[in-house]
């Protein structure tokens, strides 16, 4: 119990001297030393540069740590600590922001001087993640669904960048909704194996692969459905045909989609995904979403229930069908109006039309069949041609 006071007592008076001395920002936490601790380590641990970390505790790059020792971590938390050769808008396309936004959180304006070791504001759609032992940047970047590449990005960060557990990260904006922790076991995602590297994807699409133990039951169709990609891109990773036997055991590739979150041009809008290589593997089938008319404002929950050329759509709930309904003035139509649909922390520019026609797989939701959802590129079942009404509105749902 006197111990812990007395890191107490040394924690109030470092944030004392670091908030009233000439440091080069505040101090917004204390880092109690430990075992191996070095500044640099300390620095990579919360992601602050290690000058900005020497200034606010008087130190330099030759002083030594004590086990025990309080060291004041600057910055406000959610700050940024520039680097040599940043400007707000380098720094606004690592965090996936907008540069205006970036500036008027800042006082700043596009003239503005940015200084190594300065902390500057970053908007809260810039998440941080503390790292987890045993964590990597492809199992991170997995988990929030962003790209490997622009994790790094966003962190200054190469293939050889080390992480360490307490480490922070930020995550850049247009990441999911919150982080999935990976649950492990068989049939998960995991890192490439036999030393396979993750090549960088830039805004390019990329494919990874992973293992598939296979289990009692398992059959193509429902091994596509379970990974969320087309089950003749199983077949082809593996070299099988539809009619190839598989049987327990069996290690079966599966590639892995990671798709780059796409810049809008406003909140209001959505990503403008291809379909073929970006947008069905974001909305695969049997993923539940939220689609909400760009016009009106109004929303209703749908899952995609099959579709190859497009998304073939139904209403969870009667509640649903009627909402989607009302949209269209209360009457089914195929008429189409521009929507943004939203899965798994994404917002996608999409067009939708509401007459129920065809196969129907929820049952007791007042919809007797599906309903059509087009993508950028995607294509009519009948004749494998684009719809011009549906292209148009994807279009303006992602403001183009």
């Amino acid at each position: 119990m006197e111990r812990i006071k007395k890191i107490t007592l040394i924690g109030v008076v470092a944030l004392t001297i670091a908030a009233t001395g000439g440091g080069a920002a505040l101090a917004s936490s204390v880092h109690v030393v430990s075992p191996g601790d070095t500044y640099w380590k300390i620095s990579q641990w919360y992601g602050v540069d290690l000058t900005a970390l020497l200034e606010a505790n008087g130190a330099s790059g030759s002083s030594v740590l004590y086990v025990g020792q309080s060291v004041a971590i600057p910055g406000k938390g959610a700050g940024y600590i520039v680097k040599a050769g940043d400007t707000y808008w380098k720094i606004s396309q690592k965090m996936n922001v907008d540069m205006n936004e970036l500036l008027a959180l800042n006082g700043a304006n596009a003239s503005s001087v940015l200084y190594k070791g300065q902390s500057i504001k970053l908007p809260s759609s810039v998440k941080r993640h503390s790292v987890k032992k045993g964590e990597t940047f492809w199992i991170i970047s997995n988990s929030y669904g962003i790209s490997i590449q622009s994790l790094m990005n966003a962190n200054d960060a190469s293939s050889g960048t080390i992480l360490y557990p307490g480490m922070v990260l930020f995550i850049p904006a247009g990441s999911g909704s919150g982080y999935i922790p990976p649950s492990g076991g068989s049939g998960q995602a995991q890192p490439p194996q036999g030393g396979q590297q993750i090549p960088p994807s830039g805004d390019k699409p990329y494919i990874t692969y992973t293992t598939h133990t296979v289990q009692s039951g398992d059959d193509f169709w429902s091994l596509g459905i379970k990974y969320g990609v087309p089950y003749r891109e199983i077949l082809d990773a593996n070299g099988l045909k539809e009619n190839s036997v598989i049987y327990v055991g069996q290690k079966l590739k599966v590639p892995v989609h990671h798709i780059p979150v796409k810049p809008t041009p406003g909140a209001k809008y959505g990503e403008l995904l291809d379909w073929w290589s970006e947008a069905q593997y974001v909305w695969p089938i049997g993923a539940d979403a939220r689609i909400t008319d760009f016009y009106t404002g109004v929303s209703w929950n749908a899952r995609r229930t099959v579709g190859a050329n497009h998304a073939d759509v139904e209403p969870l709930t009667v509640q649903d069908t009627n909402t989607m309904k009302s949209i269209w003035g209360g009457s089914w139509s195929w008429n189409t109006r521009p929507v943004i649909v939203e899965v798994k922390g994404r917002r996608i520019a999409a067009s939708a039309s509401a007459m129920p026609h065809d196969i129907q797989h929820i049952q007791n939701n007042g919809f007797n069949g599906h309903f059509d959802v087009h993508f950028y590129n995607s294509t009519r079942h009948v004749d494998g041609k684009p719809d011009q009404s549906h292209q148009r509105d994807v279009r303006i749902a992602a403001g183009k």
